[in-house]
């Protein structure tokens, strides 16, 4: 029997000079801010995916056991045997622990880190050698594009993490709409990170190792890379907190003292305590996220939860 080996579209084909000018662009906004979108280079994928390790970072380990108590149902309601599509894939471990009970007949892996999406499909092509692999290199927070090579019929996307509390809530419905047209009739798996005591929020987002730091300063590196700037990554210090208000997590990079950063002719002067806004993670209530997914056009949700209700997980048919 041939050996199989993963597929990869590459649809992430950037515009240098238009991504120069959006980094540009919010480092010149009054409030400086950066896409997250740009803290998912081939390190940051690496750093992201340790963050899921630490003892404060608690959504991935109670996602991951709603799955394993509740795979039968799970997998009674989604259904067996579609294409899985895994938005946000990173190392595809979420999904693989889905795949004794959701049988798909082919995994889709969609990330905008094209070099980490190449190792992880790699190493699961090894693992599930009988399956089906696609890897698709997209930066779906602008545009959801789910290649021919995913195939037709139903599908199952899958979007775990509380991922979607990197959207804004108007920005979150208008991708959801996108996901939803992507289901062809199937349907859509989904984490939600839940409302919960403010030092738990901000202590999962603010690791006592530094590992969500470095991860956060590695976005100076780059844009250093990127915009051929200059930042010294220890000018620059790590502040993530929630805000109750806006019921976000919000993450900045924070000067130390006075800072000046060049790039080809232009420049940024930075105060001592002025900050780069750099990503917002939403924390939803049951109900809202519920009402949200439905304006989305899904149909009646069904939802588990954790026996503390930190974390909701949802299936969403299409």
């Amino acid at each position: 029997m041939p050996v199989r080996r993963p597929r990869l579209i590459d649809l992430h084909r950037l515009n240098r000079d238009a991504l120069r000018a959006e980094l540009a662009a919010g480092l010149l906004a009054p409030a400086a801010h950066i896409a997250p979108k740009f803290l998912y280079d081939r390190l940051g994928s690496h750093l992201f995916a340790a963050i899921t390790e630490v003892a404060e970072y608690y959504p991935t380990r109670i996602e991951a056991s709603i799955f394993a108590d509740r795979a039968g149902e799970v997998a009674a309601a989604a259904g067996t045997g579609l294409t899985l599509v895994d938005l946000g894939a990173g190392d595809g471990a979420k999904a693989a622990a889905l795949f004794p009970a959701l049988r798909p007949r082919r995994y889709v892996a969609v990330d905008i880190s094209v070099d980490f999406l190449v190792d992880s499909l790699a190493y699961l092509q090894f693992r599930h050698p009988e399956m089906d692999i696609v890897g698709v290199g997209c930066d779906f927070s602008s545009r959801l594009e789910i290649p021919p090579e995913a195939g037709d019929g139903p599908r199952v996307l899958f979007y775990p993490g509380s991922s979607i509390g990197n959207f804004t809530p108007e920005e979150a419905l208008a991708f959801l709409r996108q996901v939803r047209a992507a289901c062809l009739g199937g349907g859509l798996l989904i984490g939600f990170d839940l409302v919960k005591e403010q030092a738990v929020l901000d202590a999962a987002y603010d690791d006592a190792l530094g590992v969500t730091a470095a991860f956060n300063r590695n976005l100076l590196n780059v844009v250093n890379r990127e915009l051929d700037a200059d930042f010294r990554v220890s000018d620059f210090r790590h502040v993530a907190f929630f805000d109750p208000a806006q019921s976000r997590i919000e993450m900045h990079l924070e000067a130390r003292h006075t800072v000046t950063v060049r790039w080809p002719g232009r420049e940024r002067t930075f105060l001592p305590g002025e900050r780069i806004h750099t990503e917002n993670s939403y924390k939803y209530r049951v109900d809202r996220a519920r009402d949200l997914l439905v304006a989305a056009g899904f149909g009646t949700p069904r939802v588990w939860t954790d026996a503390r209700g930190w974390f909701a997980l949802f299936w969403a048919p299409a």
